[in-house]
């Protein structure tokens, strides 16, 4: 699909950023030549390779050019720590390491020491003294042959959860899981005729989910190196852009800039965010201020998309559905199953399990794991969510965040979602914590939009008579900030460390 996307549209720009750019036809030589010096490293169909990169067009391109090799590859996170970065190297088994030295010159370096005994090569998009640069290598091959030896039945990626609940988990995607992926993000999710799509999240996740699909149009993919609210904004004016993909936390970030109001987005057609909840009440102000041309994806690294709530979901006169997570996309048969796999009553809250052509076919040697999470012949996604009598769903919380507090169980997305409703509030993130009487009491942490200083027994009122006493935080503690995970979740495990500290959680 990415071959046949670059031979279409030879002239047209790919690839654009601060200092560069790349056609369509210097990306499919590009390809070739990164395939030649895989070649004379002696990397053949079967290896595995593991890049490391911030948003770069030319690292891209080197995930598939092993791709198209037969190689199995892994994306580090560009943000991921050293320890990750080791760990999961170690757990897939790569022999092969790519690494963007411009942006990851000294964690390439430290990696390929560390893991000297399994790498048999480390290379580097650019010039650096830990490994044979590719980039030159490709160049110098001049005009080559492109390969491509992939069959739609093998494995192609092993994409690392977050690990927000757990350890990270490498999930197994083959080919045809890749293809349907991309299939329904172009055919159900609205993007312009030609987008000219604007990546400040990293690609190697969510946001990498509308490359193909944009080039498979003939549009530009516009990178930035990470997530700057000046750069962005002055980027979408200068690029005419006309669709992103944001996550909550940047969208956050966007609406409390003072250069947003002054700032001309009428070029911008669609506005896709995920990857975490979004409060309907600051989703209401982005509406107010940028437009109607929100759309919220959802999904996980085990199956990605699973639904769509589009732009013409995001009705100001029906914002009921501003906390749901849309409707199942057609290429996902979707059910809301109790904890005997049974599915639950109109109305009741069930974990969205799902089937689905996208779906990975399971965890890196994790067998029991993936027995578990397959349980009954559907993908359980962990999310506990309800359903409305149309089939759109609301997403109540993870299962593995649920609060038991004297006996009931409180899901912390009900409490946030009032707390972020505040107008005095930024962000809010709920946790259990231990309790001498009612095993785990609801504590709030929130962070207060800047100038703001919101009452604690306001706040806590004001979920009491949202949701009731049971609901009601016991505490509130305000913060500068939460920390993120790098793929800009909420880490409710680094909140929940100095109140667990020694002791084990369990979900009831």
């Amino acid at each position: 699909m990415i071959l046949r996307a670059l031979s279409r549209y030879p002239d047209r720009q790919a690839f654009v950023w601060n200092g560069g750019s790349l056609s369509y036809s210097a990306v499919r030589d590009l390809i070739a030549g990164l395939q030649s010096g895989m070649v004379s490293a002696s990397l053949k169909k079967g290896d595995i390779v593991a890049l490391l990169s911030a948003n770069s067009a030319e690292t891209w391109c080197a995930g598939v050019a092993a791709q198209a090799l037969g190689l199995l590859i892994t994306w580090l996170h560009p943000l991921g720590s050293l320890a990750d970065h080791l760990a999961v190297i170690e757990d897939i088994g790569a022999t092969a390491l790519i690494v963007d030295p411009k942006t990851h010159g000294q964690r390439g370096a430290e990696i390929a020491a560390g893991a000297a005994a399994q790498l048999k090569v480390t290379f580097t998009m650019g010039r650096a003294e830990f490994g044979p640069d590719l980039l030159a290598i490709a160049l110098a091959a001049g005009a080559v042959p492109l390969v491509d030896l992939t069959h739609i039945n093998e494995r192609a990626i092993v994409n690392y959860t977050g690990g927000t609940t757990g350890k990270s988990k490498g999930a197994i995607r083959r080919h045809h899981a890749l293809a349907a992926s991309a299939h329904a993000v172009a055919a159900e999710f609205g993007l312009p005729d030609t987008p000219r799509y604007l990546a400040a999240a990293p690609i190697t996740h969510v946001s990498g989910s509308f490359v193909l699909p944009s080039l498979s149009r003939g549009g530009t993919v516009h990178l930035l190196k990470g997530f700057d609210p000046d750069e962005f904004l002055a980027t979408i004016v200068r690029e005419r852009i006309n669709v992103t993909m944001m996550v909550p936390t940047m969208i956050y970030v966007m609406l409390d800039n003072p250069r947003l109001g002054v700032t001309d987005l009428s070029s911008l057609e669609l506005l896709l965010y995920g990857a975490s909840p979004m409060s309907p009440t600051r989703l209401v102000e982005g509406l107010e201020r940028i437009g109607p041309i929100f759309g919220q994806l959802y999904g996980q690294t085990e199956c990605y998309p699973i639904s769509l709530l589009g732009k013409a979901d995001h009705d100001v006169r029906r914002p009921e559905l501003f906390a749901s997570c849309g409707f199942p996309l057609a290429s996902c048969a979707v059910s809301l199953l109790d904890e005997s796999n049974q599915p639950v009553a109109q109305g009741e809250a069930g974990e969205i399990c799902v089937r689905a052509a996208q779906a990975m076919e399971g965890y890196w040697k994790r067998p029991e794991q993936t027995a578990e999470t397959f349980a009954g012949g559907w993908l359980h996604t962990g999310d506990i969510a309800r359903a409305d009598e149309r089939g759109y769903l609301y997403i109540v919380d993870r299962k593995k965040d649920m609060i038991v507090s004297g006996g009931f169980n409180i899901f912390p997305r009900e409490v946030e979602d009032v707390l972020s409703s505040h107008p005095d509030v930024a962000m809010a993130s709920v946790i259990g914590v231990p309790h001498p009487k009612w095993g785990e009491a609801v504590t709030a942490l929130v962070v207060a939009k800047p100038g703001k200083q919101p009452s604690a027994e306001l706040l806590i009122d004001l979920v009491k008579q949202r949701k009731g006493g049971t609901h009601a935080p016991k505490q509130i503690e305000f913060v500068d900030s939460l920390p993120l995970t790098a793929v800009g979740k909420v880490d409710k495990k680094q909140l929940r460390l100095r109140y667990w500290a020694g002791q084990d959680r369990q979900v009831g």
